[in-house]
């Protein structure tokens, strides 16, 4: 008992004066004798790093931000009809005649494609024709995929997946297109007994859909 006591005090004694011996140690180490206490300096905090310049200018706003592309106007059907009648190529851009008998120039991706993978183009509320017609052909409508390029040349009637349908393109004759007959719909109503697409067409919108931006205007 008298051991345990012992030792007790002596970590009570001794633990006091190795503080009071250390804190003398670094302050004698760093300052010696003239105050100055810069030897011991220690840093004060993590040194903050240099920010890397940015190396792109500050975007332009207002008057001098670059001003926007014209685009020209056009019928969606007119518009379709020209791509199908160049050829209906995915790359290469083609010209249609816009309302105002500009000759315009437009490619697949940028003008095309938004007329199937886009909502509330053909009139408000819309929906896109992809809703319906998707790259899973087997549980598509009509077995038709209008997602891509390469669906849209697939064609129809894919039941199985199978690699090619049936044309909807009219080989390139487009009043004979079953794309066009579909969307062709005067009053509402297509000339083939048939929905006019996309379902729920009102019959107020223009036989050959409405007119939209798309392409641009030969160079000044």
């Amino acid at each position: 008992m008298k051991d345990l006591k012992a030792i007790i005090l002596g970590i009570l004694v001794g633990l006091p004066v190795l503080v009071i011996l250390f804190a003398f140690g670094v302050y004698y180490l760093g300052c010696g004798t003239n105050n100055t206490c810069y030897g011991a300096a220690a840093p004060l905090g993590t040194p903050i790093p240099t920010l890397i310049p940015a190396s792109l200018p500050a975007p332009k706003v207002g008057a001098d931000a670059a001003p926007l592309k014209p685009r020209c106007h056009v019928a969606a059907l007119d518009l379709l009809g020209a791509w199908v009648s160049a050829g209906y190529q995915e790359t290469e851009p083609f010209h249609f005649t816009d309302v105002t008998g500009l000759d315009c120039t437009a490619n697949f991706k940028d003008d095309v494609q938004m007329l199937f993978i886009t909502p509330n183009v053909w009139y408000d509320g819309a929906p896109a024709c992809t809703t319906c017609h998707y790259a899973d052909v087997i549980k598509a409508t009509k077995n038709m995929d209008l997602s891509s390029y390469a669906g849209i040349l697939a064609g129809s009637g894919r039941a199985n997946a199978e690699p090619k349908g049936n044309d909807i393109l009219g080989g390139g004759t487009w009043d004979q297109a079953l794309l066009y007959a579909m969307l062709y719909a005067p009053d509402g109503k297509t000339t083939i007994n048939r929905p006019a697409m996309p379902l729920g067409r009102p019959a107020n919108v223009p036989a050959k859909g409405p007119v939209i931006a798309a392409g641009i205007p030969p160079a000044q």
